[in-house]
């Protein structure tokens, strides 16, 4: 299986990254490109909805609020994704975070 990663540095304490973005349903409060985020499921399952109209839906697979950390997998896309599996993760990184 392939994999990728990225990381960004932000000027940013680490609990100030992770109250914007750590929240399953936020996308579309700090990643323009998805304007809409519905729950579903107990909020196991988030259907997004991008800026051109396209759905993807996705399964929340670990949360770890202590950790800084989640991971979800796509159960549907636009675009072909087969055993997708993503983390998104923040550590402090001196006064920010990353």
């Amino acid at each position: 299986m392939a994999t990728a990663s990225a990381t960004i540095e932000v000027p940013a304490s680490a609990d100030q990254v992770w109250q914007l973005i750590g929240g399953f349903n936020s996308l579309p409060d700090w990643l323009p490109f998805i304007p809409k985020s519905e729950l579903s499921e107990g909020g196991r399952v988030r259907r997004l909805e991008t800026s051109d109209g396209a759905v993807v839906v996705e399964r929340l697979q670990v949360f770890d609020n202590a950790g800084q950390t989640y991971s979800y997998s796509i159960l549907q896309a636009p675009f072909p994704a087969t055993d997708y599996l993503a983390t998104i993760k923040v550590e402090a990184q001196g006064e920010g975070a990353r």
